[in-house]
């Protein structure tokens, strides 16, 4: 009776219910979730993926199915498909969390695009949950998304060989979790056999479309800081000493959006980019700072320079580091970090003026 009720009332208020629990899940995720590679993040995780690959069994298992109908389902039916869509929900936020933190949404926005969707379909279509390719297509699709950080901070490489490594072991999950799946719903199994494939198959090229085009952000690394300086030394307590321009409100403004904030110099006045990358303990590992220029003859960015930098991994507020460059000229420049193998880190945008006009300064320490 007291279940009844409960299921009566949920039913009544499912649609508010949803919406709070989405923008509070994704609220907690986003405050609580501090760092890819500590233990409570990923224990966090497997317990999420643990729980989904449960509720795929139970919604599939011949009890489940063989009770009530798909416009009145039995109650343990009801239940499981409402538990997994709070499961997936929870991944989802927690994945875009993660990525959002080490994204330039000028490069990833079509990674996040696809996250998006994924979110908004779990929270829009809880009656696809009845169809086993569904359930299997947002399984695939979330362990693959743990696997791509999780590997790299396991072995403490990142690069195409370990993109690769974790689309194996993604796999690898999927293929025994399939067998198992089919010992408890063989006749769901059986049924959906061409639906599951095709999914998969769609997922696995999507994924390394995304990455072979460097779309995906590149976790475990994350840019935590960063900045264009008219000068950087380092002080006797290790810290950095900046100079840097005193910002207008519109200046703070394109800087919050990166949108190409005006820095003033001369021609032949060194300009230092400096940034503070995260990465994981152990996780020692090389950055790139390339130094663009946009030409308007041709529309294109053109690389000026390029100049390796070496991170130490574990530092809370990131490996801080910077490269200079001299004679830059007027108009447009970018400094894009980068990971080793090409992957987008971040990106530092500003205009360049050679004009004479004095500009105030102010000292500060990173």
């Amino acid at each position: 009776m007291v279940l009844h009720k409960i299921h009566s009332w949920y039913t009544k208020f499912e649609r508010p219910i949803g919406i709070v629990s989405l923008v509070g899940g994704f609220i907690f995720n986003a405050l609580t979730l501090k760092r890819v590679d500590l233990f409570v993040e990923n224990f966090w995780v497997i317990a999420h993926l643990l729980i989904v690959a449960i509720c795929i069994i139970i919604l599939n298992t011949r009890k489940t199915t063989s009770e009530g109908s798909e416009a009145n389902p039995s109650p343990l039916h009801f239940w499981t498909t409402t538990v997994l869509q709070f499961f997936y929900g929870g991944l989802l936020s927690t994945f875009i969390v993660f990525y959002f933190r080490s994204a330039v949404l000028a490069v990833a926005w079509p990674f996040f695009a696809i996250l998006a969707v994924a979110f908004i379909a779990n929270e829009k279509f809880k009656a696809k949950y009845t169809a086993l390719s569904f359930q299997i297509a947002y399984f695939y699709l979330c362990t693959y998304l743990f696997f791509i950080f999780f590997i790299p901070v396991l072995v403490h490489q990142t690069g195409q060989w370990i993109f690769l490594l974790s689309g194996a072991c993604t796999l690898v999950v999927l293929v025994l979790f399939l067998w198992l799946l089919r010992t408890f719903a063989h006749k769901h199994f059986t049924e959906s056999k061409k639906s599951l494939l095709a999914g998969i198959i769609g997922i696995f090229c999507v994924m390394n479309a995304l990455y072979f085009l460097d779309i995906i952000p590149p976790l475990p690394l994350s840019l935590q800081d960063a900045g264009i300086f008219h000068s950087i030394s380092r002080t006797n307590d290790g810290n950095y000493q900046i100079v840097k321009e005193t910002e207008t409100s519109w200046d703070t403004f394109l800087s919050y959006l990166n949108l190409y904030p005006t820095y003033h110099t001369s021609v032949d006045a060194p300009v230092y980019a400096y940034s503070a990358i995260f990465s994981p303990t152990a996780f020692n590992t090389k950055i790139i700072h390339e130094w663009q220029k946009y030409e308007p003859a041709s529309g294109s960015w053109v690389t000026k320079e390029t100049i390796a930098l070496s991170v130490l991994g574990g530092r809370e507020n990131g490996y801080r580091t910077y490269s200079l460059n001299n004679g830059l000229t007027e108009g447009k420049w970018r400094v894009n970090v980068k990971t080793n193998t090409g992957q987008t880190i971040g990106r530092m945008n500003f205009t360049v003026s050679n004009s004479a006009a004095i500009v105030p300064f102010v000292v500060d320490t990173k």
